[in-house]
């Protein structure tokens, strides 16, 4: 069975839920867990509005905050259930892409990601990386819902 869960979480509640179910299979299978959060660079022209708004370093320093409270989460977790563990952040301009290599080069067998299951023009319009992540990892991907 699986040996080497990577868990790609968002912060979101619904990716919360996802790595609390990736902790339990890891513990399970006794097999070990890396999480991973993946922080968008900074664009000067940009549809999000913190980017808009936030100088380069405010970003950065946010981005930051971010990746470390969420990934000291899952940390806090494994550690609670007893599981060998590692955390990985990393800035990528497509996150999938990102997760993706992770997993291979990490010698993950497994992807588990949390999917909202948005579905026609919401699932065009808002974009997906689960769907992506799917459509172009060789490794079985876990999707949680």
């Amino acid at each position: 069975m699986y040996k080497h869960l990577l868990v790609a979480t968002d912060g979101s509640t619904l990716a919360a839920k996802a790595v609390e179910a990736a902790i339990s299979l890891a513990a399970c299978l006794d097999a070990q867990l890396t999480a991973i959060t993946v922080t968008e660079p900074f664009h000067t022209i940009s549809f999000m509005p913190s980017q808009v708004t936030d100088t380069l370093t405010t970003y950065e320093r946010h981005a930051d905050e971010f990746a470390h409270r969420t990934l000291g989460e899952v940390e806090a977790q494994a550690k609670r259930a007893g599981i060998a563990y590692d955390t990985v952040w990393v800035r990528h301009e497509h996150p999938y892409e990102a997760i993706i290599d992770a997993a291979k080069s990490r010698g993950c067998d497994v992807i588990i990601m949390a999917s909202h299951g948005r579905r026609g023009v919401s699932a065009i319009v808002l974009g997906s990386q689960t769907v992506k992540v799917l459509t172009h990892s060789t490794l079985p991907v876990l999707v949680y819902r």
